[in-house]
């Protein structure tokens, strides 16, 4: 188990990735953002997760600059947006993504959505990029196992991280046993349900019990179920209370009430029924 913020998993080509992240999802470009970046990396945290489609690479680059931390230091995911998809196209996509970041080289690459028919194409720019150096670790978002063994029949590569909508309320047994099984990390978005786990009787009762709070309860189960997670805040005082999560464990008890809370209840679009 994790101990403290800067501890990482082992993806499967041996490169660190920290279990816990910033993720930047809706926070607005410009000082928000950078606001946003800079106080998680004053207060240790090391991973940082953006996408193109979040339209702020640029106040993510910017605040990297700004906090002045050696850039090995950190952890730097950047994800590929669907019309961008298909071979030539992500590998241009990729390079206005590090020209707005102001970085040399990205630690993971992602490939945002399963878009039918692109994927595969997208996939093999990706291996492109990681044979070139230009990134340390490629994988998927949002892909599901049909999804995944499709990849797999083509790839070279195996997906280093397959990053899902991931909480109490949508478990993804299926999703998360192939992954361990193929060595793919699994990594949450959207751990807390956009907030809507925060008032469950089940982890609050659990909060109090460990003087902590649910949102804590939520991200200690996340690591204790070996799944990387990113929640996102714009609040340093949040930023921080997020993190404060290695002090403590919740016994495999209270990690079964957690994930009994499971209803396959999502926030964002079915992969398989997505249409943008």
């Amino acid at each position: 188990m994790p101990k403290n913020l800067q501890d990482t998993t082992t993806l499967h080509n041996g490169v660190q990735m920290p279990w816990f992240g910033l993720g930047v999802f809706k926070v607005k470009e410009g000082e928000e953002v950078v606001e946003s970046v800079k106080a998680a990396i004053k207060n240790g945290y090391k991973s940082i997760d953006t996408a193109a489609i979040y339209e702020n690479e640029e106040g993510v680059g910017q605040a990297i600059k700004d906090a002045g931390v050696p850039r090995e230091e950190l952890f730097i995911t950047t994800k590929v947006w669907n019309a961008d998809q298909g071979y030539d196209s992500t590998l241009q996509a990729f390079e206005i993504s590090m020209e707005k970041l102001g970085l040399e080289y990205l630690d993971l690459y992602l490939i945002h959505w399963p878009v039918e028919g692109k994927y595969k194409d997208t996939w093999k720019a990706l291996e492109k990029l990681y044979k070139d150096g230009r990134v340390r670790a490629i994988g998927v978002s949002n892909f599901h196992v049909h999804h995944l063994q499709d990849l797999l029949s083509i790839a070279e590569i195996k997906p280093m991280v397959n990053q899902i909508e991931y909480h109490p309320h949508l478990t993804q047994t299926e999703v998360h046993e192939f992954c361990k099984k193929e060595g793919i990390q699994l990594e949450a978005w959207s751990p807390l349900k956009q907030g809507e786990l925060l008032n469950d009787s089940t982890i609050t009762a659990i909060a109090e019990k460990h003087q902590k709070s649910p949102a804590q309860i939520i991200l200690r189960w996340d690591l204790q179920n070996e799944v990387v997670t990113i929640p996102k805040s714009t609040k340093e005082h949040r930023i921080i209370e997020n993190a404060s999560i290695f002090d403590f464990e919740l016994s495999s008890e209270e990690m079964e009430q957690i994930s009994g809370l499971n209803k396959n209840e999502r926030t964002g679009p079915d992969p398989d029924n997505f249409d943008f």
